[in-house]
């Protein structure tokens, strides 16, 4: 397998879509909405609480409970940053009698959060 060679410095990246000022009005109305989903997945992975939770739940299912150990945070403040987690699609509940358990939705955040843990936790 090869490796794509890096862009230069300055330079657009291959994957990155280019702007062109002559665009479809469907194209540009798509590109608008992406960017607002992108956003509102930045947004909600941008408060420090939601983004450690999101990180315990890339390694699998937790329960409400071991998410309050684990942050060492209050039941309530920790249900009120899963609930902006599950509103905004990244995170899915499961009861199983009076616990309840969470576990991310899809792969994205766990993506991200792979990318976040590159650029600021891994030892130089």
């Amino acid at each position: 397998m090869t490796q794509q060679a890096s862009p230069e410095p300055n330079q657009p990246s291959s994957r990155l879509p280019v702007f062109d000022v002559n665009m479809r009005s469907e194209d540009m109305e798509k590109m608008v909405k992406n960017a607002e989903r992108a956003s509102n997945f930045l947004k909600a992975i941008s408060h420090e609480g939601r983004l450690m939770i999101l990180c315990h739940l890339a390694s699998g299912e937790k329960s409400v409970t071991e998410l309050e150990d684990l942050l060492s945070a209050r039941q309530a403040a920790v249900s009120q940053q899963l609930t902006r987690l599950r509103l905004e699609g990244l995170v899915k509940p499961r009861r199983d009698g009076k616990a309840i358990y969470y576990s991310l939705t899809d792969d994205r955040p766990r993506q991200i959060i792979e990318v976040v843990y590159e650029l600021f936790c891994r030892s130089e």
